[in-house]
């Protein structure tokens, strides 16, 4: 058996390296090299006079939209875990029902309701946007967060204690590794999907790779719309699969496997 899936695994890790590399390169290609295209969106928008965005650098709104994207997620990691760290805990385990209405309640309002009532609060830029990203992120992680750490089987933290770890170490010693590869199937759905959402804070001002999808749309410029798509479709793909990289280093089966070969 461990001959067979040896193979199997290392032809579904070259798969998904070449597949990264692929997406990878489409992305670059079509950040530095979408003014070479202009030809081709010419001659499948004989009727659009500019069929290319040129207000803003495609690499410049590439670069605005993984920031405003990072720090969004990176509040959302922090929050989320921290919560479900929270609830976790015999003190706080009361609150788990309350914490996950409250924050499925806040998942399901649009992002553009989001936003309409945080202009008038804030104001326009990316404030807003970050609010919207952030609730719309928060609660992948802290599902994951609450899930993963729910699930560690309670003898090995019985072991832990009786060892003599204080509750600090049993966190970063024993349940936040074990639980880890949960946290972070959270946080690639929370980053994946704070990349698509992130187009819509560029109808409150903030600099995104949405500038030219809301352009082409109110203009009726089809070629914008699909420019803007296809960096965000490459973003999210690449994003995604650099986390499904991530997550088999950290999955029992790969431990498995380092453990076979360096017994062979």
């Amino acid at each position: 058996m461990s001959l067979v899936s040896q193979p199997r695994g290392g032809l579904y890790r070259r798969h998904r390296h070449r597949w990264l590399a692929i997406s990878s390169l489409l992305l670059i290609g079509l950040t530095f090299g979408m003014p070479l295209a202009t030809p081709l969106f010419h001659a499948i928008f004989p009727e659009l006079e500019r069929p290319l965005y040129l207000q803003e650098s495609f690499f410049g709104l590439v670069l605005a939209h993984l920031r405003i994207v990072a720090i969004s997620g990176g509040i959302a990691v922090l929050a989320g875990i921290g919560t479900g760290l929270l609830v976790t805990r015999p003190a706080g385990k009361a609150f788990r029902s309350l914490l996950e209405t409250v924050l499925a309640i806040s998942q399901s309002f649009p992002p553009v309701a989001v936003l309409a009532v945080a202009v008038p609060l804030v104001g326009f830029g990316e404030t807003p946007a970050l609010i919207a990203l952030v609730m719309y992120g928060i609660l992948p992680v802290a599902q994951g967060a609450m899930t993963g750490l729910s699930s560690i089987p309670q003898p090995i933290l019985e072991v832990a204690r009786g060892i003599g770890m204080s509750r600090r170490q049993i966190l970063w010693r024993v349940e936040l590794p074990l639980a880890a590869p949960v946290i972070l199937a959270g946080v690639r759905t929370s980053v994946v999907i704070n990349i698509g959402t992130a187009a819509v804070a560029s109808t409150v001002g903030a600099k995104t790779l949405g500038l030219p999808i809301i352009v082409g749309l109110s203009g009726f410029n089809t070629a914008y719309v699909i420019q803007g798509a296809l960096l965000v479709g490459l973003l999210a793909i690449v994003a995604d699969q650099l986390f499904e990289l991530l997550a088999q280093r950290w999955s029992p089966q790969s431990n498995d496997r380092l453990q076979h070969r360096s017994h062979a």
